[in-house]
């Protein structure tokens, strides 16, 4: 998921779905045929396009006769609602969309339907594998992959060309290759980054233990361990150390939020009344963001609404998939979303209808046309050819979401991930900093 969830005590959502008398696989009363019925699918955030849910509504209503109701939930929220009204059956909404690391929780306390019949119906395989798991538990499928957007590198040209250094192969090409740019400042700004990495900023940070074959957590006689400490992660901690030291000069307190407005270049927007409503700086070479912030980059132009506009420029911006120590990509966090039928609702086969709608070829392919990559990769070449699309496409190829864990709202609730990396770039012994964070998330991991 993109964006930082809101608080969530599991076990709110399993009491009241075991008062109700809820249970995984739950089954309502209605039927496929909806003449005079209506379902309700909840939306996260406005990522899906009003063209979009226009489309649901009108083949849903074609295919089942029944009135598909779309309500948007914003993401600062979503998890309170959902605790609040999965559980209920006069409340619940049929079909709704959930943030990707937010799956675990509501699957693991019967928050969703059982779907594993479906799944090969709706693209098997070829959904994106790590969507998938998240969605698990006990090997049955209860949220699929909706959407997803990958992360990978955008890069000014002119400043990498003006330092002398070529795009990397290996992660460890990537390292040296920032420093030297950080060292060399070829346009001389204070505080200037070869690559700004925020400190609190595990999201992007998190790839370089992934890429030396670390966890976060693994699961372990079925309870999840946290490994922070192992070998392996430590020497991916020791990269983003280095890193920190000496290619990034983010803040400590820095998070995953609008890295592109340091690759822009500076620029002061003013108003009618000559007030700046803008004033950005060039105060980084190098970035790591999900493929949709390539809107939010390049020069200054005025938009077709007469508003400040950003209009990607090739001579200056650029992009690349950041190398793993093998020279494949390496594996990144992949942003996106989970998409599931309430085990309370009513109309359960009527939500199995808007399922299958949803994983057609057709609303697939309108996904990626708008720029969210596809659940099933059968159609990822509707994102088009263009080099945001490879770079999506070839950075998802790797992708690898946090652990499956049943407790891991909990942990993002507590900002536990960016209290850690925020005591990165400081720490004088790494393994202790590790295992003191382990401690943290052994003690909610496995909370249901």
């Amino acid at each position: 998921m993109k964006r930082k969830l809101t608080g969530l005590t599991a076990a709110a959502v399993a009491s009241a779905l075991l008062f109700t008398g809820c249970s995984q696989g739950a089954q309502g009363d209605g039927g496929a045929e909806g003449d005079g019925k209506s379902i309700t699918l909840w939306l996260a955030g406005g990522d899906t396009p009003d063209e979009l849910r226009d489309y649901l509504k009108t083949e849903f209503k074609d295919e089942t006769g029944a009135t598909l109701k779309i309500e948007e939930q914003g993401w600062g929220d979503l998890v309170t609602k959902l605790t609040t009204a999965l559980p209920d059956p006069n409340n619940t909404p049929d079909v709704a969309e959930v943030g990707n690391t937010q799956s675990p929780t509501f699957t693991n306390v019967g928050g969703f339907l059982d779907i594993s019949d479906m799944k090969e119906e709706l693209g098997g395989d070829n959904l994106l594998p790590s969507f998938v798991e998240v969605g698990e538990v006990d090997g049955k499928n209860y949220t699929l992959p909706y959407y997803f957007g990958s992360r990978y590198m955008f890069y000014r040209k002119d400043v990498w060309d003006a330092a002398g250094v070529a795009l990397p192969k290996t992660l460890d090409e990537f390292n040296s290759a920032v420093t030297t740019i950080t060292e060399k400042n070829p346009k001389g700004i204070d505080k200037f980054s070869g690559f700004y990495l925020g400190g609190q900023d595990w999201r992007d940070g998190i790839s370089w233990i992934f890429a030396n074959g670390g966890e976060i957590a693994e699961l372990q006689d079925g309870e999840w361990v946290a490994t922070l400490d192992s070998p392996e992660a430590v020497k991916g901690l020791e990269q983003l150390q280095a890193i920190y030291r000496t290619a990034s000069n983010a803040p400590n307190d820095a998070k995953d939020a609008n890295q592109y407005q340091f690759l822009n270049d500076s620029d002061e927007v003013k108003d009618e009344e000559g007030e700046v409503t803008e004033d950005l700086s060039l105060a980084a070479a190098t970035i790591m963001a999900p493929g949709w912030a390539h809107w939010s980059i390049g020069d200054l132009v005025t938009g077709e609404d007469g508003e400040p506009a950003r209009e990607w420029n090739d001579d200056v911006f650029g992009t690349f998939v950041l190398p793993g120590n093998d020279g494949k990509p390496a594996p990144v966090f992949a942003g996106g979303s989970n998409i599931g039928i309430s085990a309370t609702s009513k109309e359960p086969e009527l939500a199995k209808e808007l399922l299958r709608i949803i994983y057609s070829e057709e609303y697939q392919t309108m996904l990626g046309e708008n720029g969210l990559g596809p659940a099933n990769q059968e159609y990822a070449s509707s994102l088009g050819d263009d080099q945001f699309a490879k770079a999506l496409i070839e950075s998802a190829s790797n992708s690898k979401l946090t652990p499956a864990a049943p407790g891991w709202a909990a942990v993002e609730a507590k900002n536990i991930m960016e209290s850690f990396f925020s005591k990165i770039r400081d720490a004088d012994d790494l393994t202790k900093l590790a295992q003191d964070t382990n401690a943290e998330l052994d003690a909610l991991l496995n909370q249901k």
